[in-house]
């Protein structure tokens, strides 16, 4: 079985071709460009480089959100345009337990923080029992402060990683009350070889959807859709102020 793995939720991008037993390839970019620069010509290098023809994929994972409203957006339409071109199902992986799945083995609690941006961070808890994977608290968007009391509360080693580290560090060092770490600079950011992984442990437990399916999960509403609430209500509100004068 071959699993065609794309992530761009965040800051990186990333592309890989795996099979059951191998990453066949991986390509991963953090560095400056956007998505839609980066994403569709790294799938063709890769493709190219492995001399693989895309209709020999068995399935599409793709990181299905939370994460940037933006990065989600491409990923998703990348995998979805090519499950329905190709015919193939999509593998939704949960972008935070994708994150936590780099520290496969670990004895730790795992605590993956992604800026979110407005004074707060997508993040979960996490660990692995007898080498399986648990999810403890699943992934939502809070502020530092709740998972660092969530944390404490546990009283648990634990393991940080993901873009909100060097932002939150500080925060972190001065509200933490249990013994911490920060995960080494391999493991410390999204790859497509972990959505791969554990896009086939999903598929192997029927965890899959249609590309007409497919949606990404973004958590919040995007800045755009804010701003046109906030509208929406200022409007109704002075339609009402003025309603009382006449």
């Amino acid at each position: 079985m071959r699993i065609l793995a794309l992530d761009s939720s965040g800051l990186v991008a990333s592309v890989a071709i795996a099979s059951e037993d191998v990453i066949i390839a991986e390509y991963t970019i953090n560095y400056k460009k956007t998505h839609s620069q980066t994403l569709l010509p790294m799938l063709d290098e890769i493709v190219k480089m492995v001399n693989l023809d895309l209709s020999e994929v068995d399935a599409i994972a793709v990181t299905a959100g939370p994460g940037s409203f933006t990065g989600l957006r491409i990923g998703s339409a990348t995998a979805k345009g090519l499950g329905l071109a190709l015919d193939k199902p999509i593998i939704s992986v949960p972008t935070v337990d994708c994150l936590a799945y780099n520290l496969y083995g670990t004895d730790k609690m795992i605590c993956p923080i992604m800026d979110a941006r407005r004074d707060q961070v997508y993040t979960g808890l996490y660990e692995f029992v007898n080498n399986d994977f648990m999810v403890i608290s699943p992934q939502k968007a809070v502020s530092i402060d709740e998972i660092i009391d969530e944390i404490n509360g546990m009283g648990r080693e634990v393991i940080f990683l993901g873009d909100g580290v060097p932002i939150q560090r500080d925060k972190i060092a001065d509200c933490i009350k249990v013994k911490y770490s920060f995960a080494p600079l391999h493991m410390n950011r999204q790859r497509a070889g972990t959505v791969a992984a554990l896009g086939l442990r999903q598929y192997k437990a029927g965890q899959f959807e249609t590309a007409a399916e497919h949606q990404p999960v973004y958590l919040r509403v995007s800045q755009a859709e804010r701003e046109r609430a906030r509208k929406e209500k200022n409007n109704a509100d002075t339609e009402h102020d003025n309603s009382g004068c006449r």
